[in-house]
């Protein structure tokens, strides 16, 4: 936290604009050693040089002393004409300046989080945000990096504190071990936040929307799983044949369909023998991916797919095409007839199994911290020692300060500022 790091944060030249920015507390000197230090906070036009002879470029620079920056540290900007030559010897001129060096992965966002102006529910979010391809990731993403999920902890982590001060009172002033000494309504009280936490926890969950709707086509050999697949991700990505066992492995693309992401997966042809020790391997993997579906597709026959498949009518356009009988949908990959209809369910049950635009969607890790602060609730409610009771409590708070990233581990910080770009 001593060095002062620089990194291109916009995108790879060339491009019209190039911003390089600088953090830490050699960034106001390192601007006065090109160009001479501007008036704080307003864009300023100068000329960088790294001597009298040798002009960098003429750019807009700004100067932001810290605290008050996104990171909590004296910050520059310089935007620069962005071609490759002029990015490479302005990072040479920087990296030839005494404490400065390159910044790592994620550095910048780390230092903002290390400094207090974001907290880790903010950084997670703002890492997913960075991640975001569909509309849906996208409004999650932003409301997590808004502080929704952080405010609200912020409120659990009071009520928490609260609630811990009625039972520290009973401890300091009570001459009798029994939690009938508290406040009339402190087990309400408790019971009202685990219904708060219960339904956080029930809430669709952060992976679904950022790894997409897993659908798997499956069914027997030839039952035309490939050419819907085709169909429904609008490529030739399945090699289709009149051939049985003409797919191997399993075979998936991620698309969005109206904004929505999916992952379909095409699988091998499913069928009790085969002396074909490739396809019996393919099969070994299509019932894995079956485990692994939100939905399953069956295209065999009727009642023979896994309990919650939904039954598919595909081929109807060839004359010898089975009918079945309770069909959620009757397709045809080749004419189109039925793929739209098909697609909107897809849409909507999909949207359904994901956060609702807007809301903010936990995590593994956050949703393991809060399953653990529920716990904790519950144990304090049936509890009648006031010790016991006030550990509980205490293990509630120690869940939600690591939810916020008031206690954390540095692997944890390592892995997850890891996934952003070098100049964020």
């Amino acid at each position: 936290m001593n060095d002062t790091i620089f990194a291109l944060s916009s995108g790879s030249p060339p491009a019209a604009i190039a911003v390089v920015r600088l953090s830490g507390p050699q960034a106001g000197a390192a601007l006065e050693a090109l160009c001479g230090l501007p008036e704080p906070r307003r864009a300023s036009y100068r000329t960088l040089r790294v001597s009298r002879e040798t002009v960098l470029d003429r750019a807009l620079v700004l100067w932001f002393p810290g605290p008050r920056t996104a990171t909590g540290e004296d910050l520059v900007e310089l935007h620069l004409h962005g071609g490759r030559a002029v990015v490479a010897a302005t990072e040479r001129a920087l990296g030839d300046l005494p404490g400065l060096r390159r910044a790592t992965p994620g550095e910048f966002t780390r230092r903002a989080f290390a400094n207090g102006r974001i907290d880790l529910a903010e950084a997670e979010g703002l890492a997913d945000l960075l991640s975001a391809e569909t509309e849906l990731q996208r409004r999650s993403a932003i409301a997590m990096a808004g502080g929704v999920f952080s405010a609200q902890v912020e409120d659990w982590r009071e009520r928490a504190l609260v609630a811990s001060a009625a039972v520290e009172a009973v401890l300091d002033f009570s001459d009798e071990d029994d939690v009938s000494d508290l406040p009339p309504d402190f087990a309400e009280r408790l019971r009202v936040l685990g219904a708060e936490l219960s339904d956080w926890l029930s809430r669709p969950r952060a992976e679904t929307l950022r790894e997409g709707y897993r659908v798997v086509l499956a069914g027997p050999p030839n039952a035309g799983k490939s050419t819907l697949f085709n169909a429904l991700v609008e490529d030739e990505a399945a090699i289709t044949a009149p051939l049985a066992g003409t797919t191997r492995d399993v075979l998936t693309r991620a698309v969005a369909i109206e904004g929505v992401p999916f992952v379909f997966a095409d699988t091998a042809g499913l069928r009790d023998e085969t002396t074909d020790a490739i396809e019996a391997i393919g099969i070994d993997r299509a019932l894995a991916a079956l485990e692994r579906a939100d939905l399953v597709l069956w295209l065999g026959d009727e009642g023979q797919g896994p309990g919650s498949a939904w039954e598919i009518s595909a081929q109807v356009d060839r004359a010898d095409a089975s009918v079945k009988g309770e069909a959620r949908h009757r397709v045809s990959a080749i004419t189109g007839e039925g793929l739209d209809a098909l697609r909107r369910d897809l849409v909507e049950t999909a949207r359904q199994a994901m956060p609702r635009p807007g809301d903010a969607a936990l995590n593994a890790r956050q949703h393991a911290l809060l399953a653990e602060a529920e716990r904790a609730l519950l144990s304090a409610l049936a509890e009648r020692d006031p010790l016991l009771v006030a550990e509980c409590l205490r293990r509630v708070r120690v869940a939600f300060d690591a939810l916020v990233g008031r206690a954390t581990t540095e692997d944890m910080l390592d892995a997850l500022f890891g996934r952003f770009c070098i100049g964020k």
